[in-house]
């Protein structure tokens, strides 16, 4: 009798294959299934050629090459074709074996299949994978919720395969997150954070090319510079490699410049925004990328209003003028003041993200560890980055720590970075050049740092128009007031 295998990967795009590649050169065995069975074949004779594998034309056959209790991930489109696979996979499997899929799914998917396979005596797994095609390979970020039974049976595969971190190279980034739907939560707010951080560091480039002058070498040299500090990390490291890449594709310069400046969305970032609206938490870098990526898309109306809509001129400087051009001839002082800008708007990001989970959790009574989902991140994915350490220790140290803004370390650095994040972005206003996540997350630390808001005659609005009552400062209780009556009259 052929021997069994140890895990069952169905879907073999770039994903599932380079992750069932991943989790067979650890040392386990891998059977293999795809609708179309042309990629089975393709990866057996390729890829997959010599190695631990068995190569399946059904559902059934995969289920019956694996041992018990049974592992098997799918790795296919969100939405309608995880339900139907379930489906599918329901009459071949037994009580106890494990479903897990590793798509980028909405977590009330999530949700809602863990309690129905639980139903069947069979257990769910949803684990969001983050690292492209290369972390599938090499090691991803994983971030596992679902049944937690299935937990211990799990967690030898995924540990291996994760990318590792740490003084010794030996911490996973992989650990349970939480019940249900939390593991693809959290994969949720690690793109959101993504969204967030890319459009930082875009308008963080446009702000050093289109005010500055800088060249794309002279961009790749910054970039180097900055990828050495507090702000290394994946993203700021291709962004460097990027501006180096000259045009691949026949023509002269570089391939950046010769790119559609439209940004497309794949509708993670978008879910984050709106759940945190569902919340009410202030999710608002992660919106606005959203919404800087929506902009961006309308090309051709852009490039019509280009030609009617005037720029700022001469007569409306406000008296910014020769602050801003003296901030802008010192070229060095001006890159350090938009590094400066990008961090503290990092920070601002994080944070956000941050408080998201710690109310999704609350709602969701998902006990989540806050530490332990930066560690997740540390290694593997897109956001990996030096700062994420910073962010561990601080829950670390503080569980319930209610925003990362109020942690010393975060508050010393928007203290150091608050004057040039506040220039950049008077720079960006003045200049006429568009920096909206920047001056977004100045406008949310302003906000959160404020005792008193202007929400009072928001209130107060309300009660007039609409009887919704107000709160007072001073006793306690609902108001209600007849502001008609009372109100001051008019001159004629």
């Amino acid at each position: 009798m052929a021997e069994l295998c140890d895990f069952g990967l169905i879907g073999l795009a770039v994903m599932g294959e380079n992750l069932a590649l991943n989790v067979e050169s650890r040392g386990y065995r891998v059977a293999v299934y795809n609708r179309t069975t042309d990629k089975v074949d393709n990866l057996i004779q390729g890829r997959a050629a010599g190695k631990n594998f068995v190569g399946c034309h059904s559902i059934a056959e995969l289920v019956k090459s694996l041992r018990r209790p049974r592992l098997v991930m799918t790795l296919v489109k969100a939405g309608a074709a995880v339900d139907d696979l379930i489906e599918q996979l329901l009459p071949h499997l037994e009580p106890g074996d494990v479903i897990i899929d590793g798509g980028n799914e909405h977590y009330e998917n999530t949700e809602r299949r863990t309690k129905y396979v639980e139903s069947k005596g069979l257990l769910y797994i949803g684990t969001g994978v983050s690292g492209g095609e290369e972390g599938a390979l090499k090691g991803p970020s994983m971030m596992p919720g679902g049944s937690p039974q299935a937990w211990p049976m799990i967690k030898p595969i995924f540990q291996a395969i994760a990318a590792k971190v740490g003084p010794k190279n030996d911490i996973p980034c992989c650990e349970w997150v939480g019940p249900r739907g939390a593991g693809h939560y959290v994969k949720m707010v690690h793109n959101g954070i993504e969204y967030g951080d890319m459009q930082l560091i875009c308008e963080a480039y446009y702000l050093l090319k289109e005010a500055a002058g800088l060249n794309n070498d002279e961009l790749y040299e910054v970039f180097d510079q900055w990828n050495r500090g507090d702000l290394q990390s994946y993203l700021i490291e291709i962004s460097r490699d990027i501006f180096s890449v000259k045009d691949d594709q026949g023509g002269d310069g570089f391939l950046v410049d010769k790119i559609l400046d439209v940004a497309g969305a794949k509708g993670t970032g978008k879910w984050m925004s709106q759940l945190a609206l569902d919340l009410g938490v202030p999710s608002t870098l992660v919106t606005t990328a959203v919404y800087a990526r929506g902009l961006s898309a309308m090309k051709e109306s852009r490039v019509r209003a280009s030609k009617v809509l005037p720029a700022p001129g001469a007569k409306d400087n406000l008296g910014f003028a020769k602050p801003v051009q003296d901030l802008i001839a010192d070229r060095q002082g001006f890159i350090e003041a938009v590094r400066q800008a990008l961090y503290a708007s990092k920070i601002c990001s994080y944070a956000q993200g941050f408080v998201q989970l710690q109310a999704a959790s609350k709602e969701h009574d998902w006990n989540l560890n806050y530490g332990d989902c930066a560690l997740l991140w540390r290694g593997g994915c897109i956001i990996r980055a030096q700062f994420l350490d910073r962010i561990k220790a601080a829950f670390d140290e503080q569980p319930n720590l209610e925003n990362l803004l109020l942690y010393p370390y975060f508050q010393q650095a928007i203290e150091k970075a608050q004057a040039s994040w506040r220039a950049v972005v008077i720079a960006a206003t003045h200049l006429g050049l568009p920096a909206p996540a920047f001056t977004t997350a100045l406008s949310y630390y302003d906000s959160y740092r404020q005792a008193r808001l202007p929400a009072n005659l928001l209130q107060a609005q309300r009660d007039y128009f609409g009887a919704h009552t107000y709160q007072r400062t001073d006793k306690p209780g609902a108001f209600h007031s007849e502001w008609l009556d009372h109100r001051r009259q008019p001159k004629p």
